[in-house]
């Protein structure tokens, strides 16, 4: 009766900058962890939630190139545009 309330699981902000996200675990040295294998060889591997961030970089990046690439073709086609006008003039 007093025990359940209807709670939301809380999500990750997609509002955070992913470069500070990314850097802040490795900040906080957890960005890797050390495995001793079995024939005695140490392993260093990055966590999950480091490369999640990492990965969250590169979806941020290839959006704004994706963004600057279809910029850079509008702007290329009105300079062809333009020129042709100029040219008939």
């Amino acid at each position: 009766m007093y025990g359940q309330q209807n709670k939301k699981p809380e999500s990750q902000s997609s509002d955070k900058n992913p470069n500070r996200v990314a850097g802040g675990i490795r900040g906080q040295g957890s960005d890797t962890i050390t495995m001793l294998g079995e024939d005695g060889i140490e392993r260093i591997l990055p966590t999950k939630k480091y490369v999640r961030a990492l990965e969250d970089q590169i979806r941020t990046q290839r959006t704004a190139i994706t963004t600057i690439n279809r910029k850079l073709t509008r702007v290329e086609t009105s300079i062809g545009s333009l020129q042709t006008r100029k040219n008939y003039d």
